[in-house]
């Protein structure tokens, strides 16, 4: 037994020290090759700026005060209450993050021209604007988008409108709003587990998941990506489970919506595809397409067809910095900076997550299934930088696989987590 457990210490100290050896290395290469990556601090789209004073303490307080207390609360509290503690915990942990520089650090992310609430305040008739979008996409076009919603699906400025429309449109206001909606994913990622018989595991992963340094970044409109693909993967989940022909198309309505919030999250169909394979819910497949169906056909009955869209997108995306990005250093620096975002502790838990896949235990499932996305998103080339934020929607599902790990790793591997997010806030001035 004491063989079996030093050899299972010994695979998580290799596999977070790969973690880390990746990270130097992206951090030395650029230096030493003396070869620009287009970021100000590789890998991550950010400045190094040191920075101290009484609201770094604050959240310092907080993250030692919620790595202390949210996994005895999450051990010993019934299940409904456990979910609701971990969500409210991780809006905590986030906020105490975020206003480290005040107003400031909300604000300052929907300040920027380039970002979507800009392009949200310009449009006056949202008909006119799903109808001409692709063509406004590049850079060249009259009145073209700023490059976040050029970057996007249209749905991604339809909730920035909406914002708007009923009146947050304060930068600092519509921070919160996103941050406060995308700390929920937390209760999503907890309650499909749930659905799918993980109870106990997903009590468990709780912790793991409120506390993810990708709180660092749960400002950025990725977040809420985040949470509406893990409240429709949950959708789905409880679809399959039960045979409901209704919430399956719910599930594909929502599900379907992600599709035009990002490009990227074509690639969350493997996650959908996983929780159908995990219950055996196929029956459920063709409700849910109808409902993906059903939200394509709408957008391109108002004049947006998303496959004509991202050939366009593609051409903007490379006439611009990804262009001079080099895809030869990007394709694996952009896990060395994904690693600010799950921390070491998710690095250390990769064999054991291996191991456990074998036994389809679902935790296990679609945190690999991520992975596995991840890992296309970085080949694609349409992901060289920024995955920080990026890769959000993927990142909360493999945050839960250090609860795989023995119990009595929780608390020094819990405190790296902090560790990391803290680092990230007081040394570093993000891009989001």
């Amino acid at each position: 037994m004491e063989v079996r457990r030093s050899s299972a210490l010994g695979r998580a100290l290799i596999a977070a020290a790969a973690g880390i050896a990746l990270v130097v290395a992206a951090m030395v290469v650029p230096r030493i090759s003396d070869r620009d990556v287009r970021v100000h601090w590789p890998p991550l789209h950010a400045d190094w700026d040191p920075r101290f004073g009484w609201r770094f303490v604050v959240a310092i307080l907080v993250g030692v005060a919620l790595w202390y207390l949210l996994p005895r609360l999450t051990d010993r509290l019934s299940w409904g209450a456990t979910v609701a503690v971990s969500t409210a915990g991780a809006w905590v942990w986030a906020m105490s993050l975020a206003l480290t520089d005040g107003r400031y650090g909300l604000a300052r992310i929907y300040e920027r021209e380039g970002e979507y609430l800009f392009d949200a305040k310009r449009v006056d008739d949202v008909g006119q604007a799903l109808s001409t979008f692709i063509d406004r996409i590049p850079r060249g076009s009259e009145d073209h988008w700023h490059i976040h919603v050029s970057g996007h699906p249209p749905g991604a400025l339809l909730s920035f409108v909406l914002l708007d429309r009923i009146g947050i449109d304060d930068p600092f206001w519509v921070g919160v709003v996103i941050l406060t909606l995308g700390t929920t994913a937390v209760a999503a990622v907890l309650l499909t587990l749930d659905v799918l018989g993980s109870r106990e595991l997903a009590r468990k992963a709780a912790p793991w998941v409120a506390l993810a340094p990708l709180a660092v970044w749960a400002g950025a409109g990725e977040s809420l990506y985040a949470a509406v693909a893990a409240w429709g993967l949950l959708l789905l989940a409880g679809a399959c489970r039960h045979s409901l022909p209704a919430v399956a198309i719910a599930a594909g309505l929502v599900l379907g919506f992600c599709l035009f919030l990002s490009y990227g999250l074509v690639l969350f169909g493997l996650l959908a595809l996983a929780v159908l394979a995990l219950t055996g819910g196929w029956r459920m497949l063709p409700w849910a397409a109808a409902g993906v169906a059903t939200v394509a056909v709408l957008f391109w009955s108002l004049g947006y067809a998303w496959w004509e869209a991202y050939p366009v997108l593609r051409e903007r995306y490379y006439a611009g910095i990804a262009s001079e990005r080099p895809y030869s250093y990007w394709v694996w620096a952009d896990l060395a900076a994904w690693t600010f975002t799950v921390g070491l502790a998710t690095w250390a838990a990769f064999p054991q997550l291996a191991r456990s896949l074998r036994d389809r235990i679902p935790l296990a499932v679609l945190a690999s299934t991520a992975l596995t996305a991840i890992v296309a998103a970085s080949l694609s080339a349409m992901s060289k930088a920024e995955v920080e934020r990026i890769w959000l929607p993927f990142t909360v599902w493999v945050v839960a696989a250090p609860a795989l790990l023995p119990v009595r790793w929780r608390a020094p591997l819990l405190s790296t987590q902090v560790g990391v997010a803290l680092f990230s806030q007081i040394f570093l001035v993000t891009r989001w």
